[in-house]
């Protein structure tokens, strides 16, 4: 790999779990200050926000300039979101403002990549950003949920600056402040990220232009023979996942009795299945390879089911790491396809907007659903149930799709596939 692949990599680890870690601490927050359930579900939906509601904008954004800086911009936008909840904003308010930092910063992380990495390394690429996102994940939730513990929380809020009064006095408060110089941290990173030479494409003077190119990007993706099919994977996947983070926390209370610090250590379980299937997908896949995966999404689906079962923590911990790593080897090669088919088709920042508006229209449609439904009652084990049967219903019509146009388009697929097996296309 490229040296500045691993400044990405950095950048991209400290941001990530900064995002985590604050998901935590803001369900603690929630939850602390009384609020009711389906506030603190609404978490989930409220950081999808921006990624739908911008989307024909931040891939342009991305591509207007050096993916560093654009990578800067957004851990700035984030720190503003962490400040706002700090000094007496809804926490759903600024929460979405840390969702719009996110939002920016994604095509950015990924679409660098295709910039960066000739199509050979990119299946690679993604199982190491993907594992160490999935670390980072595991580490953030982990802080988040040390953070708000009390043996932690006393201590934090204990620390005072001589003449200055910050009002803290929550332990989820005080978490907060500690995970701002994280993102200054992924900051610095942002700053040392190389140049990668490619041509940057200026914003049109009217922003409205790019609502029509935007449109035309994504039905592009979604009648290219490979990019529909790891399109539709991967939104149904992060749809469904993002909001599994929630629902596992729910579930842990309900099933185990935890608190939010013992339940983010289960949140964590999950991803270090995920990590582990991330890494064995970049060692064993390539990019051509990516479709055989499409059973494994049918049994994780069946599997999420499973769930409902288990109230006993030494079969949940080996159970949630089966999940997560099903989830990992599940995602790697199709993100990495869909990112080919998406640079190929429209250049790296477009496409990573439009994989992120339909992945986050899935989360925040699915994050939604289940904010009401817990509202008038709906419990975790009945969501559990429903995201279940959804994830296994749906990857077995994609994987039906992907047969048909195999046996109808034989020549198109032969040809998408032979261009994804050079680096020189």
């Amino acid at each position: 790999m490229k040296r500045g692949f691993y400044t990405i990599m950095s950048a991209q680890f400290f941001s990530s779990l900064a995002d985590n870690a604050l998901f935590v601490t803001a369900v603690e927050l929630l939850r602390t200050s009384g609020a009711p359930e389906w506030q603190r579900a609404a978490l989930v939906p409220m950081f999808a926000l921006f990624y739908v509601v911008l989307a024909p904008w931040v891939g342009a954004f991305a591509d207007s300039m050096p993916k560093g800086r654009v990578m800067f911009i957004s851990n700035a936008i984030k720190v503003v979101g962490c400040l706002m909840m700090l000094f007496g904003h809804h926490p759903l308010l600024a929460y979405a403002v840390v969702g719009l930092g996110a939002a920016a910063y994604s095509p950015a992380k990924y679409g660098i990549l295709t910039e960066l990495l000739p199509a050979s390394q990119l299946v690679k690429a993604n199982g190491w950003i993907e594992g160490l996102t999935i670390a980072s994940i595991i580490l953030g939730v982990l802080v988040g949920g040390q953070l708000v513990a009390p043996h932690i929380a006393g201590h934090l809020l204990a620390l005072d600056m001589p003449g200055i009064d910050l009002g803290i006095d929550l332990a989820a408060e005080a978490a907060i402040l500690a995970l701002v110089p994280v993102y200054m941290l992924a900051a610095w990173f942002n700053l040392r990220i190389p140049h990668t030479g490619v041509e940057m494409r200026p914003l049109p003077p009217n922003p409205l232009a790019l609502l029509p190119d935007f449109w035309t990007c994504n039905g592009r993706l979604w009648r290219d023979k490979l990019g529909q099919i790891s399109l539709s994977t991967t939104t149904l996947f992060w749809g469904v996942s993002g909001n599994l983070r929630y629902i596992v926390l729910a579930w842990s209370a309900a099933a185990l009795g935890y608190s939010t610090t013992q339940a983010s250590a289960l949140v964590g379980v999950v991803a270090i299945g995920t990590a582990a299937g991330a890494v064995a997908a970049s060692l064993h896949m390539r990019l051509d390879m990516a479709t055989r995966v499409i059973p494994m999404g049918i049994a994780m689906g069946l599997l999420v089911i499973l769930m409902n079962v288990i109230s006993n923590i030494w079969l949940a911990i080996p159970f949630l790491i089966l999940l997560g790593g099903l989830g990992g080897f599940l995602v790697v090669p199709m993100n990495a396809l869909l990112q080919h088919r998406g640079h190929n088709l429209m250049g790296a920042g477009r496409s990573i907007a439009v994989q992120n508006f339909n992945e986050q229209a899935a989360i925040l449609g699915m994050g939604a659903f289940y904010s009401l439904s817990t509202k008038f009652g709906l419990s975790a084990f009945g969501a559990i149930t429903a995201f279940g049967m959804l994830v296994a219903g749906v990857m077995w019509l994609i994987g039906r799709w992907h047969a048909h146009n195999v046996r109808s388009h034989p020549e198109e697929v032969e040809h998408l596939l032979s261009i994804a097996r050079h680096d020189h296309h």
